[in-house]
Parts: C-alpha cells; sequence; structure tokens
C-alpha cells in the first residue's frame, strides 16, 4: 500500500512534465519516459518510502529534482575531450542494468561478487553513465576511460567523521558529491584505516552517498555494521548492497553476518 501511495504522489508532482509513468507493483519501482524521444529510467520506491516517512515531501521534491536532471543529461551530447576531469567512477549492485536505456552496452569494470563498476561523466547537476558508442564517438577506449576515472577520484578530497559503538570504531564518508561509494575504490583510502586499524577492517556500501569503514575489535562489531548498512541501504536514493565486506591483502570479500556477530564468506561468484 505504501508503495502504491508512493508512486500516486511522486505521478503527482510529475503531471506538469510530458512524462509517461508505470507503477509495477510486483517489482516496487515507478518507470519514467519522456513522450517524445521514449527514454526513460526506473526508480526503486523502497528505499525512497523510508526517507518519506522521515522526511515528507523533501525526500519526493529531491527524486522529482533527480529525474529532471537525469532527462536533461540525456538530452546533452556527452563529450570526453576537455572534459576528462569529469570521468569517475561509480559504484552499482550487480543487478543493475549493464546497458542505457537505448539497450547500448555501458562499460563497466569487475569489482566483487555484489558491486560493479560504472563509469560516469559529471556534468555538474547529475552525471551520464558511458556507453559503448560513446567510447567509440571519442575514440577512447576502456583503459583509458578507467585510469582517468581513478586517477579523477583520488584527487577528490575525503574526509570521514568517526564514532564508537560498543568499542568497534565506525566511519563514515558522506560528502554528497555523488562519489562516496566510489572511495571503496581508492586503495590509498584502504590501507590508511588498515593500517591504524586495533581489529579487522569492514566496508560497506550501502548506497552512493556513503562509505562506511569499520575498525571491528569484537564480535559485537559485525552486528553494529550489519544494521548500520541495512538501515543506510533502506533510506539512500540510489542503493547498492547491503552486505558488508573484509579488507585482507588488498582483497575485498562478501560476508554475511548471521545472528550473533560471526561473518561468514559470501560463496557467492
Amino acid at each position: 500500500m505504501k508503495s502504491k501511495e508512493m508512486a500516486d504522489t511522486i505521478i503527482k508532482k510529475l503531471k506538469e512534465h510530458p512524462w509517461l509513468t508505470n507503477f509495477d507493483k510486483e517489482k516496487d519501482t515507478l518507470r519514467i519516459e519522456e513522450s517524445s524521444t521514449g527514454k526513460g529510467m526506473t526508480i526503486s520506491l523502497p528505499g525512497i518510502i523510508a526517507r518519506w516517512e522521515n522526511e515528507g515531501d523533501k525526500a519526493v521534491e529531491e527524486v522529482v529534482y533527480y529525474i529532471q536532471e537525469t532527462f536533461a543529461a540525456m538530452g546533452r551530447e556527452a563529450v570526453f575531450s576537455g572534459s576528462e576531469k569529469g570521468i569517475f567512477p561509480v559504484i552499482r549492485s550487480t543487478s543493475f542494468p549493464s546497458e542505457s536505456s537505448d539497450g547500448v552496452p555501458l562499460v563497466t569494470s569487475s569489482h566483487t561478487a555484489e558491486t560493479r563498476i560504472y563509469y560516469a561523466l559529471d556534468l555538474g547537476k547529475t552525471y551520464q553513465l558511458i556507453d559503448e558508442n560513446m567510447l567509440n564517438a571519442e575514440g577512447w577506449n576502456k583503459e583509458q576511460v578507467r585510469e582517468a576515472a581513478l586517477f579523477n577520484l583520488r584527487s577528490l578530497k575525503h574526509s570521514a567523521k568517526a564514532d564508537s559503538v560498543a568499542g568497534n570504531v565506525f566511519y563514515f564518508f558522506n560528502s554528497n558529491d555523488g562519489y562516496d561509494a566510489s572511495r571503496i575504490l581508492d586503495e590509498r583510502i584502504l590501507k590508511s584505516y588498515q593500517e591504524k586499524a586495533e581489529g579487522t577492517l569492514a566496508v560497506a556500501v550501502p548506497h552512493q552517498d556513503v562509505l562506511i569503514l569499520a575498525d571491528i575489535r569484537n564480535e559485537t562489531g559485525y552486528d553494529v555494521l550489519a544494521q548500520m548498512a541495512m538501515s543506510f541501504f533502506a533510506g539512500g536514493r540510489v542503493p547498492i548492497t547491503a552486505l558488508s565486506f573484509l579488507y585482507e591483502d588488498e582483497e575485498l570479500e562478501p560476508v554475511f553476518i548471521l545472528g550473533k556477530n560471526r561473518p561468514l564468506p559470501d560463496k557467492k561468484g
């Protein structure tokens, strides 16, 4: 019922635009398309509902703004030349579409069993995911995009807020620049926090706008991290995964945190 109510609320906000909408009650998604071009996007409602319950219409207004900016970006021709500094990596779930709305393969790299790396051209208020047609038009290859994206990511400023819970220390990266979760790809960050960790370093990227690093010093820390990741995942505009990872030997290993605190390796992938 909440999903239908949320869909109706968003549709009311969109009625002044020439957009077509279709609510899928089974998947809890809302499909929005431009009537003139047929281009569109699909938004997942559960995360928006969680924010709506806490923030009211502000959450809906932000979604509408996000849709407007995304459609505006679709209408602009993306050009790499002269905009190389605007190429960044973005993290998405492996269930995220691997093709654009036009059916063109998006440029991706493997990451973990739960996450995949996409590449985006920053357009200011939003960004456009890079597809193979864009590569061909610019004469670029995937490796060039990957190198540029990682270089630009490392140039971003970052800071974290720390919080101690039950003897464990949690660090939250939340710059709201669109690339907080992407910072999981910056090895310098992960290594520096691993070096100062007194316990095991765990990592979570529940949604696009947060990266959580956790210095797990006792078993309770795993439960706390699992609860944090699930809470952030439910409230994120672009959810990624509620699963956490252990960072060891420069590798990320997805883990399930079951019951009282015992992490088990995720055997997927």
